[in-house]
């Protein structure tokens, strides 16, 4: 290390792939029809990438379900929590995408927006692929240089916004695309290629005091523009002839550009194997650089789009007798998709967490980008409190939860978990049951995390008027609690008798706490009249719409999901926040008599609950409606307590 440089390592990493994984089969449902008509190329094409599933930012009826800020801020925070830092804590941010959600401003400048936090350096790179790893080799300067002591460098992609059908209806005439230069297979070679998802990692000048972290040696990248055409590209009319007046700005509006169809994400696939020669030739180089050499490298993570790419490219690297051994490589484009400048990200979180690596191993991460043929590298060092590989995740064997979670999450979820005991049961449903619940838990503390009010609370600088707020918002919900409950008895089937009295007495127990809430109200300065008649903000809406919904439903135990999520937010946090809200402002048992009434009494509450699981009702169909209807809940929970600010 030069003098007055500083080590740099990766402590964390997170990543966030929106909704659930789409399958070959069903990617033209979610994408739409060309025309009315199947793509002839869609199989030959998903034949040769290998790709299985992928995951796009898209409902079932095409809208978009995230911008690309959201992906971008989820990782990042994932990054963060599991490091657990704050967002306050963060010191810098660099973000590379292909394309942001707008033209401008720059794409970093949102996610900061979107995070939160203090005051920070934000560096927005631009690109295909490697923008990504531009915005790691700028934090890892930043970091290096001593000018930052830590930083969040993050890659992510949104793109099936534009690989929809209606983007492809108004195609120009054939003979139009001809004219212009455009080859329609550049265009639709793109749609079974992309997908969305985002990936961060977090830099510090000292690793992490817990378990394993990867030092960065260097980072290297390369552009080879001045001698290669342009590949992947949008926005022009004719790519090999970029000159001013063919540039989608110069048109008169956006929309006679669109019609010329140079507004699709086009690939000139006839240059593609040209990318694979590059990246094996800069690889060469470091070689010949002595900045590496190839029997050291314990793990390749390499971005590659698609199966046929890596065959060509273990091919070279066998004739040049630099061969990394196949065994070595890591990837999870086949299950994961190519999500371009996140890809390598979502690949190193995926490794890291599977406990792939040991100490002092090395790994090479390899990104080649087509758009006007660039190269990047970064060689890492596996360091670390001297333990042992770690086991890949038990949870990978367990049906009901997701492999790439690692048994230190697992572990900590359940230990967190209100329902505990449940995960440790020797029946095999309650035990799946109670592993399921324990990670919607930990998703659940997280956005909890996320919330303003919440941050205020547990960060010691709510207000007053802040907990006056709390209370309105808290009894419109709590007032109907009892209501939803009892009509979720009234719709269980007399073969379940017993479990309908235990709803009943649910109800009953729960029908007066309202008044608490007034009563604390009250006590804190407030109005009466104010909190009677204040309506419901939107996520209490939504909550309270979902609640009735699922009570209606026959036979509706998965609301023991709901009563998870609710009940365990009195049993975990409600005492606290009550001592947090009367050390802070000075309150007395008064005035927080229903935190303090939840607090210690929701241990009762969870005793029913665990009699419900056990009562023999709950096979593994219904089991996972209860996880299903708790993820619900926990979401618009948590929308409920964000929409506090917004009253």
């Amino acid at each position: 290390m030069k003098d007055g440089m500083k080590d740099v390592y990766i402590t964390s990493t997170g990543s966030f792939l929106p909704n659930a994984p789409i399958d070959n089969a069903r990617m033209e449902q979610v994408l739409g029809l060309v025309g009315g008509k199947p793509s002839r190329l869609k199989d030959r094409i998903l034949k040769q990438s290998g790709i299985t599933q992928r995951h796009y930012a898209l409902g079932p009826d095409g809208r978009s379900t995230h911008m690309n800020e959201e992906l971008a801020a989820n990782a990042v925070i994932d990054a963060l929590e599991r490091r657990e830092l704050r967002v306050e804590d963060l010191e810098m941010l660099a973000c590379g995408t292909t394309q942001g959600d707008l033209p401008l401003p720059g794409f970093a400048s949102m996610v900061h927006g979107r995070i939160g936090g203090r005051p920070m350096e934000v560096v927005s790179t631009s690109g295909v692929c490697c923008s990504g790893m531009a915005a790691l080799l700028t934090a890892f300067r930043a970091v290096q240089s001593g000018q930052r002591s830590n930083a969040v460098a993050c890659g992510s992609e949104l793109v099936s916004r534009n690989l929809k059908a209606s983007k492809f209806e108004a195609e120009a005439t054939l003979e139009d695309n001809r004219e212009l230069g455009y080859r329609a297979f550049d265009a639709d070679f793109l749609r079974w290629m992309l997908s969305d998802g985002a990936g961060a990692m977090l830099l510090e000048n000292k690793p992490n005091a817990q378990g394993l972290s990867l030092r960065i040696e260097w980072v290297d990248l390369v552009s080879h523009a001045h001698e290669r055409p342009v590949c992947m590209y949008t926005g022009l009319v004719d790519k090999d002839r970029p000159r001013a007046g063919n540039s989608w700005l110069d048109y008169p509006t956006i929309a006679q550009a669109d019609r010329t169809g140079m507004m699709k994400i086009r690939q000139d696939t006839r240059l593609l194997p040209e990318i694979v020669k590059l990246g094996v030739e800069e690889y060469l180089r470091l070689l010949q650089k002595e900045r590496l050499r190839a029997d050291e490298v314990d793990h390749l993570l390499c971005h590659y789009s698609s199966h046929v790419f890596k065959s060509e490219t273990l091919t070279l690297l066998e004739k040049a007798g630099a061969m990394i051994p196949e065994k070595k490589w890591f990837t999870n484009l086949y299950t994961k998709g190519n999500t371009g400048a996140a890809s390598i990200f979502i690949m190193l979180d995926e490794a890291l967490r599977s406990g792939r690596f040991g100490e002092n191993e090395t790994i090479l991460l390899m990104v080649p980008e087509s758009g006007r043929f660039s190269v990047s590298f970064a060689k890492l060092r596996v360091v670390g409190s001297g333990a042992p590989k770690r086991e890949i995740a038990r949870a990978a064997h367990e049906p009901h939860v997701e492999s790439r979670i690692e048994t230190a999450d697992i572990e900590r979820a359940i230990a967190s978990s209100p329902l505990h005991e449940s995960a440790n049961s020797k029946n095999a449903i309650e035990r799946h049951l109670g592993i399921d619940l324990a990670l919607v838990w930990a998703e659940f503390e997280r956005a909890l995390r996320r919330v303003p009010l919440v941050q205020r609370l547990e960060g010691g600088t709510a207000t007053a008027e802040d907990y006056r707020r709390l209370l309105v918002n808290l009894r419109q919900q709590v007032m109907e609690g009892a209501r939803w409950i009892a009509r979720a008895a009234s719709n269980i089937s007399i073969e379940l008798f017993a479990l309908r009295s235990m709803f009943i007495g649910h109800a009953e127990d729960e029908h007066k706490d309202y008044q608490m809430l007034e009563r604390d109200y009250v006590a804190m300065g407030g109005r009466y009249e104010e909190i009677v008649s204040q309506p419901k903000n939107i996520g209490s809406e939504a909550l309270s719409a979902f609640m009735f919904h699922q009570a209606s439903q026959p036979d509706p135990l998965d609301l023991i999901g709901a009563m998870f999520v609710i009940e365990g937010l009195g049993k975990k946090k409600a005492a606290r926040w009550a001592e947090l809200l009367r050390t802070d402002l000075h309150l007395t048992p008064q005035q927080t008599s229903f935190l303090t009434y939840h607090g210690k009494n929701d241990d009762n509450h969870f005793d029913k609950l665990k009699d419900v699981i056990r009562s023999g009702a709950i096979d593994e169909r219904m089991a996972k409606r209860v996880v299903k209807t708790a993820k619900v809940v926990a979401r618009l929970y948590a929308l409920q307590l964000e929409e506090i600010d917004h009253v």
